[in-house]
C-alpha cells in the first residue's frame, strides 16, 4: 500500500476515533460504580480504588509507551494496548472481588490506556504536521476526540438499563476491538518526523527535561488536573443519585459535559496558538475552582446540574492541548509522546487521588461535601503554579546566529 495515504489529515482523524472510544469509554466508568456495587456488594471504597488504580497505571505505562511509539512508531503500540482494554474490560464483567476488580479494572485497563489515549496519539499528530499548525492540530484533535464521551455514555448507560452492567462492559470491550484496524493510520512509515534541531538520547531528554523547573510545574498542574475530572467524573453520578435524581439525571449531566469538552477543548487549543498558555491554563483552573463552589452554593436540581455539567464540560479536557502545545514549544517533537506521558504522570496521581478520595470521604463521613470542597481548593492551587512556567523554547532548538 502507498504510504503517502498516511496525509496528517487521516492521522489526525484515525487518532482522534480512537480516543473517542478510549477515552469515552473511560469517561463512562462512574456509571457501573453504584450497579456493581450493589450487586457485588462491594464498598465505594473498593470500586473508587480500582478506578485510582487505573489512573496510576496508566500514568506509570504512559511514559514507557510513549517512548516506544516514539522510537518504533505508534501502530503496534495503539493496536497491543486496545486489545488489552478489550480483555480488561472483560475481565471487568467477571470480577467479584476487590482485588480481582483491582487487577481488571485497574491495573489491566490503566496499562492499557497509557498506549491508546491522548498521550500517545498527542505525539504523533504533534509530528504529522508542520510546527506553524501543530497547537492548532492538537486543538482539533482533543476536540475531535472529546466527542467520545457525548455518544459513548449514554450507550453504555442504556444498555446498563436494558440488559445489565455485565452487557454493558461487553459492548466497551467489542467497542475497543473494532478501533484496532485505525492504528494503521498511526505507525509513521519511515519514522520521517519533524524533529529539527540536535539529535538526543532517551536518556538526555529525560534529563533536560527534569532539569527544568517549567516541565515540574507542568505535571504539578496536571496532578490537580486528574484529580479534578476522575472525582467529578467517577463520582458525579453516584453523588446525584444519592441526592434522589434519576439515573437519566446522571448520564445526562456526563453527555452535556461531553458536549462542552468537544467545544471547550477545541477553543482553549486554538487560543494557545495566540495567547500565553500559562495564562490560559491558570484561567482554567481558577474557573473550575469558580464553578465547583457555585455548583454546591445554588439548590440542587436537574436544571443546576446541566448548567454546571456544560461550564466544567468547557474546562474538561481544555488542559489538554495547551500542557501538550508547551511540552512541545518547549522541548520539541521528538520525545513528545514519551515527555508528555510523564507529565501525564502527575496527572494520573491525581486522578488515583481524585477516585480514591471521593470513595473514602464519602465512607467516613457520609457525603461528598468535603471532598467538593478540597476539588475546588486544589483549582486555586493549579491557578498559581501555572504562572511562573517559561514558555521558550530550549536554546538547543533555537537557531543560531552564523558569524560573518
Amino acid at each position: 500500500m502507498d504510504k503517502n495515504w498516511r496525509t496528517p489529515i487521516i492521522v489526525l482523524l484515525a487518532g482522534a476515533l480512537i480516543v473517542n472510544f478510549s477515552m469515552g469509554i473511560r469517561h463512562g466508568m462512574g456509571l457501573f460504580l453504584k450497579p456493581m456495587t450493589g450487586d457485588l456488594g462491594l464498598t465505594r471504597e473498593a470500586y473508587g480504588f480500582a478506578i485510582a488504580m487505573q489512573n496510576i497505571m496508566w500514568g506509570i505505562s504512559a511514559p514507557v509507551l510513549g517512548m516506544l511509539a516514539d522510537k518504533y512508531g505508534a501502530g503496534r503500540v495503539v493496536a497491543a494496548t486496545c486489545v488489552l482494554y478489550a480483555l480488561g474490560l472483560w475481565g471487568m464483567e467477571w470480577s467479584t472481588t476487590p482485588l480481582m476488580l483491582a487487577l481488571t479494572g485497574g491495573v489491566i485497563i490503566g496499562i492499557a490506556q497509557g498506549g491508546c489515549t491522548v498521550g500517545v496519539i498527542s505525539g504523533v499528530v504533534g509530528r504529522a504536521v508542520d510546527v506553524s499548525r501543530r497547537q492548532q492540530a492538537l486543538a482539533i484533535s482533543g476536540a475531535l476526540g472529546a466527542a467520545g464521551q457525548f455518544y459513548l455514555t449514554p450507550l453504555l448507560q442504556w444498555v446498563i438499563s436494558a440488559y445489565g452492567w455485565r452487557s454493558s462492559l461487553i459492548v466497551a470491550a467489542l467497542l475497543m476491538i473494532m478501533i484496532i484496524p485505525m492504528a494503521m493510520a498511526l505507525t509513521e512509515p519511515g519514522k520521517v518526523v519533524n524533529t529539527s534541531g540536535p539529535q538526543q538520547s532517551v536518556g538526555a531528554a529525560i534529563r533536560e527535561a527534569w532539569g527544568e523547573r517549567s516541565f515540574k510545574l507542568l505535571c504539578v498542574g496536571y496532578f490537580v488536573c486528574g484529580l479534578q475530572v476522575v472525582f467529578i467524573g467517577v463520582h458525579l453520578p453516584a453523588y446525584l443519585r444519592d441526592q434522589g435524581m434519576s439515573a437519566n439525571v446522571g448520564v445526562t449531566a456526563l453527555a452535556l459535559i461531553a458536549i462542552g469538552n468537544i467545544v471547550g477543548t477545541y477553543w482553549w487549543g486554538m487560543q494557545g496558538a495566540k495567547r500565553p498558555k500559562r495564562y490560559l491554563l491558570s484561567i482554567i483552573y481558577t474557573l473550575r475552582a469558580i464553578a465547583i463552589l457555585v455548583f454546591l452554593a445554588v439548590p440542587l436540581s436537574p436544571s443546576s446540574v446541566y448548567v454546571f455539567a456544560l461550564v466544567i464540560g468547557s474546562l474538561w479536557l481544555s488542559t489538554v492541548p495547551l500542557t501538550n502545545g508547551l511540552v512541545a514549544q518547549i522541548f520539541g517533537v521528538k520525545y513528545l509522546s514519551m515527555l508528555a506521558g510523564m507529565v501525564f504522570f502527575g496527572h494520573q496521581i491525581g486522578s488515583f487521588l481524585g477516585a480514591w478520595m471521593g470513595g473514602v470521604l464519602f465512607d467516613s463521613t457520609g457525603n461528598y461535601t468535603l471532598a467538593w470542597l478540597l476539588a475546588a481548593g486544589f483549582g486555586i492551587f493549579a491557578a498559581l503554579v501555572h504562572l511562573p512556567i517559561d514558555e521558550r523554547p530550549l536554546a538547543r532548538l533555537t537557531p543560531q546566529a552564523v558569524p560573518a
